[in-house]
């Protein structure tokens, strides 16, 4: 689809999208597992619940990456009500917890290096095993796993499906490409050169990466942009007028995949911020699970 050019909303719509998708209560996990011995390194489990006439038994996998700029302040429980949305569409959902900056007087880091990256890693590696074990082979099919996250879930979702572009010497260097369907990023911190000119979440890439002084080194490991082509299908869902992530940041995502010989599809929606693509009340949502359902089913 075409992007939307209409300028960013008001302050005051975007503020109204956070509220609305932050006021649903959090939705209790059916099973909780552990893939580390550390208190972050947790995957709760939704069990498929399938729209009335569809056998989703055994169903697709959707490990969710939650955002909040890779900062302490935000974790997996802001996305248990789009984890229960995407349950009751028919998936099995493993909703992924990670370390994240370390909480300090004036407010949190965004990541911790190289834990935060760490535990994507092994999570994403481990979930296949882990899901079957919390639900049962009889209701989640492991062959079929999509990656989605938002925000800075994005990014953790467009790079674990890339560690097998990483070069050997890298500790989260995959032999062959991860065992996906795709992966559908939710407004994604997706190319880190534009989101550090843009400055999006507060600097948060710099923090992610240790400092100005860590970006050469550090930069080509991590920034999705950099790590093309993967080979595996991306699908990008970005609101045309988002505020925390511009969709300047998924246009030159979209445009060095392409440079790399690699077709992203893009769903830009008109008139959509940040937050509506993780609340179950918001007719973007709805879109995010047309597009999971094209790579899962």
């Amino acid at each position: 689809m075409a992007a939307d050019s209409a300028a960013p909303p008001p302050v005051s719509q975007a503020e109204a999208e956070e509220a609305s998708a932050f006021r649903h209560a959090p939705v209790p996990a059916d099973a909780t597992a552990a893939y580390g011995d550390h208190q972050d390194q947790l995957v709760d489990f939704f069990r498929p619940r399938p729209p009335r006439g569809r056998d989703a038994h055994p169903a697709p996998l959707v490990a969710l990456l939650h955002g909040g700029a890779w900062r302490a302040p935000y974790d997996r429980t802001h996305v248990s009500p789009l984890a229960a949305y995407l349950a009751g569409h028919g998936y099995a959902v493993a909703s992924v917890e990670y370390r994240k900056g370390a909480a300090a007087d004036d407010g949190a880091a965004a990541g911790r290096w190289p834990d935060t990256f760490d535990d994507v890693a092994a999570a994403v590696d481990a979930l296949p095993a882990l899901a079957v074990e919390a639900l049962g082979a009889d209701l989640v099919d492991p062959r079929r796993v999509v990656l989605t996250g938002h925000s800075a879930g994005g990014q953790l979702a467009l790079w674990a499906a890339a560690r097998h572009v990483l070069p050997p010497e890298s500790r989260w260097h995959r032999t062959s490409a991860p065992p996906l369907r795709g992966v559908v990023a939710l407004a994604p911190i997706a190319d880190f050169t534009s989101a550090m000119r843009m400055r999006v979440c507060s600097d948060a890439v710099i923090e992610l990466l240790g400092g100005p002084d860590h970006l050469t080194a550090r930069l080509p490991q991590t920034d999705p942009a950099a790590l093309l082509p993967t080979g595996i299908p991306v699908t990008i869902v970005h609101g045309t007028t988002d505020i925390d992530v511009p969709p300047q940041v998924s246009h030159a995502f979209a445009r060095a995949a392409a440079a790399a010989g690699e077709e992203v599809v893009t769903a830009w929606l008109p008139a959509t911020g940040h937050f509506p693509l993780i609340d179950p009340s918001a007719p973007a949502v709805s879109v995010v699970a047309d597009e999971i359902a094209q790579l899962a089913w």
